[in-house]
């Protein structure tokens, strides 16, 4: 069956994160007290019953001229297009506002079905209070409570009675998934943006804007791609807001959902120590990786600029020696196109399997070329080599003693694969193993 999306809509500050949690299972969302916390649109993945579901959570909708509020609507409004079916959440402590009003009327013309959930119904004497939420229009309203996780099941029941039910015809996923991640208001929405020829997110000046970690797809050539939008990523001792804070785990968890990240730097700051910080972050998580040098149009150049940046970078990141730069501007979308097929490239090495027997003609040679070390007498002995798994490729040798491994022998080996085989872009972990 295809994948049923669900889109959460309503006003700030009725719940919507905190039942897009509990639908997710996870603290994806941002919940805090705070009104329009959530401003952008967010995807996750559930199951109920069975049945995969796309879940969208949204900002909330508001009619004042507060900033940001017309970008607002616009996301929740492409959430409602993207949807099979709408939730409206409000809120029974607030009764039915001129707001929930409002967004009723605009959830008429959408033609898609509509559950109204009421959300803060703890008990049964607020359940009484639900009636009055009738006068929008929408049908039965659903109670429910998301601090309590009371209610979810009949709403999701609800959801797929209203869910088209034909198969799923479509071609096996072969999408790539790519996060944009760097520090604070280096360009990272802007080169989305640029990308995708729409405004998908909501850029501002304002360092910190994009506060969750937003998705979307496009194709470049029959390629399908998915794209990730991080926040910026803060140094976490130095993280005193809350919302920040759960903006940094989700960036990280960020680079855990994606095949390969897209570190953004920029050009007119030039490096800092939060850029290795993040590089860490997702050459840990064994990603595929690509140095995006952004803001390159802001520099006054000549014929050795790109030579010595180069040369900073590979100096400061030593340990991503393997990640391709690439210098670009959004703002005149400079080598843009160049990212797709990268990040294509870089995935299909991030895949790459290597048959043993080529790897331990690389062996062989690389034995010729510096031999084993010997420790107090005993000679390491490097008996064969052997891929076990890809994404990233993951190799384990067989030795003798593990204990004669030392590090600076197993870079060796390492750069020995990398200089016989492509694998740009990608992390290479290598295991030692006794054989028995």
């Amino acid at each position: 069956m295809a994948n049923l999306t669900i889109a959460i809509v309503g006003r700030p500050n009725v719940g919507k994160s905190t039942i897009f949690n509990r639908l997710a299972g996870d603290r994806i969302s941002i919940v805090e007290d705070t009104p329009g916390v959530t401003r952008d649109r967010i995807y996750a993945h559930a199951e109920w019953l069975g049945r995969r579901l796309n879940i969208i959570d949204t900002g909330g909708i508001d009619f004042s001229n507060e900033s940001f509020q017309d970008k607002i609507r616009a996301q929740a409004k492409i959430a409602m297009e993207e949807a099979d079916v709408i939730v409206m959440l409000t809120n029974v402590r607030d009764g039915v506002t001129d707001t929930d009003e409002m967004i009723a009327q605009l959830l008429y013309r959408t033609n898609k079905p509509v559950i109204l959930a009421v959300n803060k119904v703890d008990n049964a004497e607020q359940r009484a209070n639900i009636y009055d939420f009738y006068s929008l229009g929408l049908g039965d309203p659903v109670p429910i409570s998301g601090a309590h996780g009371l209610g979810l099941g009949e709403l999701l029941e609800t959801a797929l009675k209203l869910s088209p039910q034909e198969p799923d015809q479509g071609p096996v996923d072969d999408t790539i998934s790519f996060a944009v991640i760097g520090r604070p208001n280096v360009g990272k929405s802007s080169i989305v943006n640029a990308m995708l020829g729409e405004e998908r997110v909501i850029v501002s000046n304002i360092a910190g804007t994009t506060r969750d970690a937003v998705h979307t797809q496009f194709t470049v050539d029959k390629q399908k791609y998915r794209i990730i939008d991080t926040a910026g990523l803060r140094k976490r001792g130095k993280v005193y807001e809350k919302t920040e804070k759960y903006s940094v785990l989700r960036s990280m968890r960020a680079i855990e959902e994606a095949d390969v990240a897209l570190l953004v730097l920029n050009a007119e700051e030039g490096i800092r120590d939060q850029d290795k910080n993040i590089a860490g972050y997702a050459h840990e998580a064994g990603r595929g990786l690509i140095i995006v040098v952004n803001k390159w149009d802001a520099l006054k150049k000549d014929n050795h600029t790109m030579k010595e940046f180069e040369a900073e970078i590979r100096a400061h990141f030593q340990f991503i020696d393997y990640a391709p730069i690439v210098f670009v501007s959004a703002k005149t979308k400079q080598r843009l196109h160049q990212l797709p097929e990268l990040i294509k490239h870089v995935h299909e090495n991030h895949q790459r399997r290597i048959q043993s027997s080529l790897l331990n003609d690389v062996l062989n040679r690389a034995i010729t070329i510096n031999p084993a070390p010997s420790d107090k007498g005993r000679k390491l002995r490097v008996y064969y080599l052997t891929q076990v798994a890809t994404a990233p490729p993951c190799f384990v040798a067989f030795v003798n003693d593990v204990d004669l491994m030392h590090f600076s022998y197993e870079r060796f080996l390492v750069n020995q694969i990398r200089e016989s085989f492509d694998f740009e872009g990608t992390p290479i972990k290598l295991i030692t193993r006794e054989r028995k």
